[in-house]
């Protein structure tokens, strides 16, 4: 008789010991189909222009903090009704503050990117927001690439709104540019500051008139987004506010 065969051997599964967690996706995304959501350093953010340097880093506001604040600055008794106003977004990412201020009847909506791979995102994120079902805009949205320095402001009544998108070297510019654009029309320029690491250099400027200032809760759903977004990393934390700043341009005397 032949020999027996000797029985296969079953190969042994591989199973990775540190398997890569899949990235969490903000409630905003997951309603909207949009992808704002990550945490990126500003080193990461170069593009080879000169303000690079000063570039701080992305990361989506809480809707929660930017819906609160303009409710804030609509109690402030603005000269004119909010559709006359176009929201004008500083460093606009990847876009969830021009997405979450469309749902504000807003004349407009105008987010200004300089990054061109955060831009080109944004774009595709006005796309999907404006064909999801679950969208609910009161004012047109659009996104313009380029430097806040350089491009064409409004010359409608403005809201300018800053999730801290840059430090005081180009803040400084960007407020003198603003003061010139506005210098003939003092109340119709607000701003609204969200993280204002830098609000002193609005409060040393006597064009500007401080309306608020103070500590803006984040919703429940926002804080524990917020919280699964920057787990895992130790440079920035999550405390469920944002400290936030209102100013209206009033002019020099």
């Amino acid at each position: 008789m032949p020999p027996a065969k000797s029985a296969r051997k079953p190969r042994a599964k591989i199973i990775p010991m540190h398997a890569p967690k899949p990235a969490p996706v903000h409630p905003f995304d997951e309603l909207y189909g949009t992808d704002t959501g990550g945490l990126i350093p500003g080193a990461e953010l170069a593009s080879g222009h000169e303000n690079d340097p000063h570039i701080t880093a992305y990361y989506g506001i809480a809707p929660s903090i930017l819906d609160a604040l303009i409710d804030l600055w609509l109690q402030s008794s603005p000269p004119l009704p909010i559709d006359r106003y176009t929201l004008l977004d500083a460093g606009a990412g990847k876009g969830r503050a021009i997405l979450t201020a469309a749902q504000h009847p807003f004349r407009s909506v105008i987010g200004v990117e300089l990054n061109p791979a955060l831009a080109a995102t944004a774009r595709a994120n006005i796309r999907a927001f404006q064909e999801s079902g679950a969208a609910s805009a009161l004012s047109p949205v659009a996104l313009v690439e380029g430097d806040v320095l350089d491009v064409p402001l409004p010359d409608t009544p403005t809201v300018a709104t800053l999730f801290h998108p840059f430090e005081a070297p180009v803040l400084r510019r960007f407020i003198a540019r603003l003061e010139q654009h506005f210098s003939e029309r003092p109340g119709l320029l607000d701003i609204l500051y969200i993280n204002a690491e830098h609000a002193s250099i609005f409060d040393r400027n006597p064009a500007f008139t401080r309306l608020f200032n103070g500590m803006v809760p984040m919703s429940s759903e926002d804080h524990l987004a917020d919280l699964a977004e920057i787990a895992g990393q130790r440079e920035y934390g999550s405390t469920g506010d944002e400290f936030c700043t209102i100013y209206r341009f009033t002019g020099r005397d």
